[in-house]
């Protein structure tokens, strides 16, 4: 039996790829199931030893296999009793309250955009988030299911939309929790953020299948009315990054998440952690009736589990699940044979049905994604599915990017006063070693050098950019072809071409804020931040059309009357030097020869709704058409 096994979207999908062998594989010693260890080279097997896949000590049984427990009778002890602090980095957002006043938050609670003083911010230079978002009409019990959540975990843009996304749904009034798994890699920087979590002592046992049965236990916190919930398994405490360590990608990633697959199935029903924003008083659990929203491949099987585990057992006959797709080029591929590992039936093998209503990054990549070239494989079962494809633009922190309070810029400036764009400009080019020359007109790049992002066209349009005395400040790092090439191009233009290897927060917020335009190049771009950030910055984007950065940057058109509606930017296609080198030009035009028609660009910018509030109303629409719809029946 050949193939490969996309844990994703809740099917199983077969072809004749087989999975790549340079992933690193895990040892026994790390918690990995002894299935994965067997193609271990002796050089890193060396002093580990091997153990049984069965736990050593059993925990409570997944709630399939008992009557459903009632309400505190597994948690040892009352997690909530006491105020548990937040941890350091959540402390920065102000946004921590007690517990007595959690289920009606204080002011002070609010994420309210505020000028240097800490006042609110009365002004409509810059759109803002308006204060406390309209309540639900319907509040729901909603689970997000993530591999990463900022400030505790993240590597991308999945980390940032899970920090932000829950708390906009529990300021509209719905009970909410997220699940991710507790990361512990021996790094004191990053270990301590995990240090002021309450230890539910709630055990529980998952049975993976062909890997046997493997206990986990759950840590907490609540803070900004939301239930944090952090799944304890060894196979998360190792060096490394969620996915990866210095040799590559763990060999047992699929195994990995499909613990945290399962056991967010489990946190809902097992947990005593409910009761903040329902009415009910802290201590119960969630239930059944709740809609999970599962994000990318690692926890696409929550949808499986929930039709294959519990509702033909009975439980979670009125859950339903989203899923939402960050990055379709991130698969869980594993070869079909590890279908048993999984713990699902046998009966679902190759034949796992439909239970969800997807959700991408925009309406564009909705499109992209049905298509051959946008599917990554899976563009039938995506184009089957595409009546309840929906697109969602993500929202952005307005508190951390904001051009009136941003504490990383030299200089700050509203959408009625631009003055300050341009020292922050003069002291941009100074810091990083360009002529501080206000008459050339200065390009930025962040993001990660591979193939994804096109620094390669960059790459191959700087003579020209550097021909037409445009400077460019390029900021981020990866392949060592692209990190050489800039080098290099710094040493032929270095009045024209500056480049930061490595990534730095306060830089990315300098580059953002000086810059005229930042150039967003990539072959695919499911949502995209950056055009987000620039926008909010009055900083005009410059990027190929596709996926987000099509549905969010409206093309410049200065014949429309309305100035409003003239546009934010330019988008080229196809992504190579000469379209980019065509669009670059028309922005130049207009930013040397008609400067009122660039500022009402940045205007139109600063103006947009790019608030998480915005993005929250659109989740819960789509979270309550799911709710509606009936559950399809496992076949």
């Amino acid at each position: 039996m050949s193939g490969r096994l996309f844990a994703l979207q809740g099917e199983i999908a077969r072809s004749s790829a087989l999975r790549p062998c340079s992933r690193r594989c895990a040892t026994a010693s790390d918690g990995a199931c002894t299935r994965y260890t067997a193609a271990l080279q002796p050089s890193e097997s060396k002093g580990n030893r091997a153990v049984s896949c069965s736990a050593s000590k059993k925990g409570r049984q997944a709630s399939p296999q008992l009557e459903r427990p009632t309400a505190g009778s597994v948690a040892e002890k009352d997690p909530l009793a006491e105020e548990d602090p937040l941890t350091a980095l959540m402390q920065r957002q102000n946004e921590q309250a007690s517990r007595a006043s959690a289920i009606e938050p204080e002011p002070a609670q609010q994420m309210h955009v505020t000028n240097g003083n800490g006042s609110q911010n009365g002004t409509e230079d810059i759109a803002q988030s308006n204060g406390t978002p309209p309540k639900a009409e319907s509040p729901m019990d909603i689970v997000f299911v993530s591999s990463e959540v900022a400030p505790w975990s993240k590597t991308g843009g999945l980390g940032d939309v899970m920090g932000s996304l829950p708390v906009a749904m529990a300021r509209r009034g719905h009970r909410v929790m997220v699940v991710t798994p507790r990361y512990l890699n021996g790094d004191s920087s990053n270990d301590r953020k995990y240090s002021d979590l309450t230890d539910l002592k709630t055990k529980i046992t998952l049975d993976l299948g062909n890997c046997g049965q493997h206990d986990v236990n759950f840590f907490h916190t609540h803070s900004q009315g939301v239930d944090w919930v952090f799944v304890d398994h060894a196979v998360y405490q190792r060096a490394g990054n969620p996915y990866a360590d210095q040799y590559g990608a763990f060999g047992d990633n699929v195994f990995r998440f499909s613990i945290l697959s399962q056991a967010a199935c489990e946190a809902p029903l097992q947990l005593n952690i409910g009761g903040f924003s329902s009415g009910q008083p802290p201590g119960f659990p969630y239930g059944e009736r709740v809609l999970f929203m599962a994000n990318d491949w690692h926890a696409s099987l929550v949808p499986a589990y929930i039709a294959a585990k519990y509702r033909r057992h009975g439980v979670y006959k009125d859950a339903r699940a989203v899923l939402a797709i960050h990055n379709l080029s991130h698969q869980g591929v594993e070869v079909a044979e590890h279908f048993g590992d999984l713990g699902l039936p046998g009966d679902w093998y190759g034949a796992l049905a439909w239970e969800v209503i997807g959700l991408c990054g925009v309406v564009g990549l909705c499109l992209e994604i049905t298509t051959v070239e946008g599917g990554w494989g899976l563009h039938d079962n995506l184009a089957s599915r595409a009546s309840v494809l929906n697109g969602i633009v993500n929202g952005i922190d307005l508190n951390e990017w904001n051009p009136e309070t941003d504490e990383h810029t030299p200089a700050h400036y509203t959408s009625g006063d631009l003055s300050g764009k341009s020292k922050c400009k003069a002291e941009l080019q100074a810091e990083v070693g360009l002529p501080q020359d206000e008459n050339a007109m200065l390009l930025g790049f962040i993001g990660r050098l591979d193939h994804q992002k096109g620094p390669d066209v960059i790459i191959e349009a700087l003579p020209g950019l550097a021909s037409r005395g445009i400077q460019v400040i390029i900021l981020g790092s990866g392949d060592e072809r692209y990190e050489t090439a800039l080098r290099q191009a710094e040493h032929d233009y270095p009045n024209n071409v500056r480049s930061w290897i490595g990534f730095n927060v306060p830089v990315s917020h300098r580059i953002v804020a000086g810059c005229d335009a930042l150039l967003m190049p990539s072959r695919f771009e499911p949502c995209g931040l950056n055009q987000l950030f620039a926008m909010r910055y009055g900083t005009v984007p410059i990027a190929h059309a596709t996926g987000g950065l099509r549905d969010t940057i409206k093309t410049f058109d200065p014949f429309v009357e309305d100035k409003a509606e003239q546009g934010t930017g330019w988008t080229f296609s196809p992504p190579d030097a000469n379209t980019m080198l065509a669009a670059v030009d028309n922005a130049r035009v207009t930013w040397q020869d008609h400067r009122e028609s660039w500022q009402t660009l940045m205007r139109n910018g600063m103006s947009q709704d790019l608030s998480w509030d915005r993005s929250a109303g659109e989740y819960e629409q789509i979270f309550q058409w799911a709710m509606m719809d009936p559950p399809v029946a496992p076949s």
